[in-house]
């Protein structure tokens, strides 16, 4: 499983012309499932995801998570990020979760993330969506598990 994490100052998500969901300071999390994801590896990144220290301490420092920081989670679902590049000039998707299993942890992820007390909008799973961020730093990472 695989979360694309970006600091935001904001993000937003619309579909159709229409905002479904939006944070001011927080973490866009793009979110992709791999066939062999489970509910486990989902419990696990999502702890990892709302634990990860990159959001500055009084000193400057990365060492406050996305709460101590009074951040909000936004929630996309990211297909593409289970993808194999390596070879070739076009992506392939074999290993992807299916539609049914992603949706499923997708729902999960948010689920879970929401049961801890974190603030968590979405996205709309399958939908063509328009994403706007503004990355503070920028501020990247990659997690897997």
């Amino acid at each position: 499983m695989i979360a694309l994490i970006q600091r935001v100052i904001q993000a937003k998500v619309d579909v159709d012309g229409k905002t479904i969901g939006a944070i001011d300071k927080g973490l866009l999390v793009l979110l992709g499932v791999e066939r062999e994801d489970d509910s486990l590896k989902m419990e696990k990144l999502a702890n990892k995801v709302m634990s990860y220290r990159i959001f500055s301490d009084d000193n400057g420092k990365m060492n406050l998570n996305v709460s101590q920081a009074g951040g909000a989670l936004l929630v996309v679902s990211q297909f593409t990020l289970a993808a194999d590049t390596g070879r070739g000039l076009r992506p392939s998707f074999s290993g992807a979760g299916t539609p049914d299993q992603a949706k499923v942890l997708y729902e999960e992820f948010v689920a879970f993330c929401r049961a801890k007390g974190m603030p968590t909008q979405t996205g709309e799973f399958a939908a063509d969506m328009q994403v706007s961020l503004v990355n503070d730093g920028p501020v990247t990472f990659n997690l897997q598990v």
